[in-house]
């Protein structure tokens, strides 16, 4: 196997982890992060479908390049965002899942 295929297989298997996760959660810090593996596995794809695709004399395609480091900045803001968001909904809340079986406490807090 290649390293190229490898790397692919890798970045599969990092969509499907975070797939996973975001199914299986329902923490919303536990769905980011899952988000977040599941952008990385799409970097790490596109990354390898861009070395394949170079033009002749270049070993990498620039271009792809340039659009993975803008999404993984992009990425970075929006989960910076998102961990804000999920801040201050539960402090607002007072609940810190998505699970609407989970009772809360008479002080506010989860019952888990």
């Amino acid at each position: 196997m290649t390293p190229s295929v490898i790397a692919g297989l890798l970045g599969a298997a990092l969509v499907g982890l975070g797939l996973y996760g975001l199914i299986l959660h329902p923490h919303p810090l536990r769905k980011l992060l899952a988000f977040n593996l599941i952008g990385s596995g799409v970097f790490l794809v596109f990354g390898i479908v861009a070395r394949r695709g170079a033009a002749a004399g270049l070993r990498f395609d620039p271009v792809p390049q340039a659009m993975i480091i803008t999404g993984i900045v992009v990425a970075f803001a929006a989960s910076a965002v998102a961990v804000a968001l999920i801040l201050r909904l539960s402090a607002v809340g007072r609940r810190v899942t998505l699970d609407p079986e989970v009772p809360t406490r008479p002080d506010g807090g989860d019952a888990k």
